[in-house]
């Protein structure tokens, strides 16, 4: 009985410790989320090109993910635009009225997350930019 307990215990912490992995490079290629204070910390500490390519993969796949969101909400406000009744007493806001305000908010966020990707992307290669003055 004392056994598993010990194993269950052992178990226990070798998981907590799982949770608590820091990010790598892999995780970011992988569609990683990290927490805004996690990336600026990131964003302070990088020096190193490999750093960089990390910071520029993450907004990568945020802009192609804000992209993606919007082509979605662009398709439910035009279906929901559709069902619309005319009606003077519709309350606010409406459901075409939501999903209008989420394409408008994916669209706002994509080109923020590509300009970051870019700034970070020029960071990790520079040799290259070196090279194009």
């Amino acid at each position: 009985m004392n056994r598993i307990l010990v194993a269950a215990g052992i178990l226990s912490f070798a998981l907590a410790g799982v949770g608590n992995a820091q990010p790598t490079a892999s995780n970011a290629r992988n569609g990683a989320h990290y927490k805004h204070a996690q990336l600026k910390q990131m964003a302070r500490e990088a020096h190193t090109p490999e750093q960089y390519k990390v910071l520029a993969g993450y907004y990568a796949s945020r802009h192609a993910y804000y992209l993606q969101q919007a082509a979605e909400e662009k398709q439910e406000w035009v279906r929901r635009s559709q069902n619309v009744p005319v009606v003077a007493a519709n309350k606010y806001p409406r459901p075409v009225d939501s999903a209008r305000y989420l394409y408008e908010y994916y669209m706002s966020k994509a080109p923020e997350a590509g300009e970051l990707a870019a700034k970070y992307g020029q960071m990790a290669a520079p040799e290259l930019s070196a090279q194009n003055k």
